[in-house]
């Protein structure tokens, strides 16, 4: 394992994708994650989701071959027309420790994956090195080479080319009320708050160059967990089809140490689920502040 479990941990994200067959053979040729599951989602699970029409939707799990307690969903669907990624609330991201992040452009080519931002060392963070990638479903995913830990974080170094996700990225128009929730709600702590030019935004957006935005990390002690991001006033709220998952990045889940503890408005009421992900622990979703879908587990 590469990280041991405890409140907060990210123990996955779903993505939804046009064709699931060709979105597996790019996260397990492609990535080099192994695929662990492989089935029609359950009713059950999809209603407590809140998207009821994806019941029976192909659906495939994937975990890193590092053995990491983090897994990627992957769950079918259309695709939304007016879907834009980095351009709307809610999760705009996942990222992942891996290897040799300056190899990865060579390793991509004639995949399903197009490259948004290539590697590049940031002046000022000397911690990891970046690289931003879009996927068949528009998902977009971070792969980081982690360098060393910034000062108030463990930042983990990958075990295998392609290691568990680390930080989800949370889009939101009211940064501090969000980052309030997450502290309050889920009994979690506030780390640095970072400004930067943020190039993804900008060009998103079609920020002039030195526009700068704020982000603030939500985490566990020195467990990052959600990187909280300030949208500007142009973001819009994510259009999905009804019933179905919000596109791309479509809900993370965390581990918790009980549910009861936390005062939430749950979609469903918890129950234990079965798989590789659950195993056999029970979970429950809840909207977030900005309408996220957010899924917990509990381990205690």
């Amino acid at each position: 394992m590469t990280h041991a479990l405890q409140h907060g941990s990210i123990l996955g994200g779903v993505v939804t994708v046009p064709n699931i067959q060709h979105a597996i053979n790019d996260y397990q040729d492609i990535l080099g994650m192994q695929l662990v599951e492989a089935d029609d989602l359950d009713m059950a699970l999809a209603q407590s989701w809140a998207c009821p029409k994806n019941a029976g939707a192909s659906s495939a799990v994937l975990q890193p071959t590092s053995g990491a307690d983090c897994f990627i969903r992957l769950v079918e669907q259309p695709d939304h027309p007016e879907f834009k990624p980095t351009t709307t609330y809610g999760w705009a991201a996942y990222e992942l420790t891996v290897q040799d992040v300056f190899g990865w452009p060579k390793r991509l080519e004639k995949s399903g994956f197009d490259i948004i931002g290539p590697p590049k060392e940031l002046e000022g963070l000397p911690f990891f090195v970046p690289m931003q990638v879009l996927g068949r479903g528009r998902e977009m995913i971070y792969l980081n080479e982690v360098r060393e830990d910034t000062p108030s974080s463990d930042l983990p170094k990958a075990r295998s080319l392609t290691d568990h996700i680390f930080i989800v990225i949370l889009a939101t128009p009211d940064r501090e009320a969000t980052v309030d929730w997450y502290r309050d709600q889920l009994h979690l702590t506030v780390g640095d708050t970072y400004t930067l030019e943020y190039s993804m935004i900008n060009d998103a957006f079609g920020k002039p160059a030195g526009t700068v935005s704020d982000l603030t990390m939500i985490q566990n002690d020195r467990l990052p967990i959600v990187e909280v991001d300030d949208y500007p006033k142009e973001a819009t709220v994510r259009l999905r089809h009804q019933g179905l998952l919000p596109p791309g990045n479509a809900l993370v889940t965390l581990a918790v140490d009980k549910l009861d503890a936390l005062n939430l408005d749950w979609i469903s009421k918890p129950q234990v689920r079965e798989g590789a992900i659950y195993r056999d622990r029970r979970t429950a979703t809840v909207h977030g502040p900005v309408g996220e879908l957010l899924e917990l587990i509990e381990i205690g």
